[in-house]
């Protein structure tokens, strides 16, 4: 084997993926799955610590948004420390932080308890999500650098999926407490995974050690994605140093803003969506593990969505596909709370949306992977989605207090829907391709 006269980013970037880099990129599906599974506990719960400590229905909104405001404090603050640290003890980290969440909760005794526990669950997760998305990113291809992005994007409903079928069958013999230890022995045990397969980025390396050390380890990155050593390395350049800033310089401000938006409100309607399924269906009649395959089927509808999104990366420009789903997504919905009338309506009416909805979320991970350069990647990442998760936390809760106001299921739909046509809105202002996309 002899060394590549390359830099580590252009080998990355212009050779072929190696089994190595495939597997890395599953890895990352399989986390972000986990991270799905994590943040929609509380929808499947939700029936059962309603019935157990007597919740209406405007405190259980505000009990399921909570996780997603720790999402976006881990996404902004964990995001900006894996640019600065490195992608891997961040992962570990918010690993570590997810499963001693899960167990908690599951020893929970009262509202206020749990509520405290999911926030800082979801500083866990948000770190997560913020590493995943820059970590496929990095070991991808320029050329599929786009669907792998999208596909570790579908980990998110496929875990959902999984996840939601089991504690649906907890719930038929066991209690809401079962389905947070089903998460806390599923996250820690990815922890080994991550320690033996995940590398560090190549730009972390080099802005935190002198040149002589970076090329080492470098290598040892190098080999473990299954690439040739390097002879020498390329130092960084004075506007790749990790400065924050650089979020809100020149193009990259409007870039961010937008992004934020699109995010924001996507994640309005989104959130709605799961975090709300299983008390609607509850509330019509049916029992909770039925309302938890209702949730499922939302979840099946969005991982066909996300793989069929990611496919058309490859094919079609991805800021029209984007356009076009987030309008789907709003006739989805309002189709949606129109049809909330037997359970086979429901389950057809959820995937319909779960399949749209999806594919808009998978679509924004791959636009702002491509936005950001490498030294900005983590950091935007979690900027867009830390800030974003305003509307991910704003979602449920709004939508209890209008049905606690009186509006009804068709009303709220469309109310909540209205956050996917503001996000085309944000997407179509990009205009053009972000130029970072250029570079990793």
């Amino acid at each position: 084997m002899h060394a590549d006269p390359r830099d580590a980013r252009s080998v990355i970037e212009q050779d072929a993926m190696t089994w190595r880099q495939m597997l890395i990129v599953l890895l990352c599906v399989l986390l972000n799955g986990l991270d799905g599974f994590d943040v929609l506990s509380i929808s499947f719960a939700s029936p059962g610590i309603a019935a157990e400590w007597g919740v209406d229905r405007a405190a259980l909104g505000i009990i399921l948004s909570i996780e997603l405001v720790g999402m976006a404090l881990g996404s902004i603050a964990l995001g900006w420390a894996a640019d600065r640290v490195g992608r891997v003890p961040i992962m570990i980290g918010s690993l570590l932080v997810m499963a001693a969440g899960m167990s908690a909760a599951a020893l929970s005794t009262g509202v206020v308890m749990l509520a405290c526990i999911r926030l800082v669950t979801g500083i866990g997760i948000g770190g997560m999500l913020a590493c995943n998305n820059a970590v496929v990113a990095e070991v991808s291809s320029l050329k599929y650098r786009a669907g792998a992005v999208a596909l570790m994007a579908a980990g998110y409903p496929f875990g959902a999926i999984v996840g939601g079928s089991i504690a649906s069958s907890l719930l038929v013999e066991g209690t809401w407490r079962d389905i947070f230890w089903l998460g806390a022995g599923m996250t820690i045990a990815f922890l080994p995974a991550i320690i033996l397969l995940v590398p560090e980025s190549p730009e972390i390396i080099l802005r935190r050690n002198a040149p002589d050390r970076a090329l080492a380890k470098i290598n040892r990155t190098m080999k473990r994605l299954g690439h040739a050593a390097l002879d020498t390395v390329v130092p960084i350049a004075r506007d790749e140093t990790g400065d924050r800033s650089g979020l809100f310089r020149g193009a990259m401000r409007r870039i961010t803003t937008l992004l934020v938006i699109a995010y924001f409100f996507h994640m309005l309607m989104f959130y709605f969506v799961l975090k709300w399924i299983p008390k609607i269906v509850v509330d019509l009649g049916y029992e909770p593990a039925s309302a938890g395959s209702v949730l499922v089927w939302a979840n099946i509808g969005g991982v066909t969505g996300s793989l069929l999104f990611s496919y058309l990366t490859t094919r079609l420009p991805l800021r029209g596909l984007l356009i076009g789903v987030f309008a789907f997504s709003f006739l989805a919905l309002v189709w949606f709370g129109m049809n909330a009338t037997g359970l086979g309506e429901l389950k057809t009416a959820a995937a319909l949306v779960g399949f749209f909805a999806n594919a808009g979320v998978v679509g924004l991970y791959a636009l702002v992977a491509a936005s950001y350069p490498a030294h900005l990647r983590a950091g935007g990442t979690g900027l867009v989605i830390g800030l974003g998760r305003g509307g991910a936390a704003a979602g449920p809760a709004v939508a209890g207090f209008l049905f606690v106001g009186g509006f009804g299921l068709p009303l709220v739909a469309l109310m909540m829907g209205v956050g996917s046509l503001v996000a085309a809105g944000a997407i179509f202002a990009l205009r053009s391709p972000p130029k970072a996309s250029v570079r990793p």
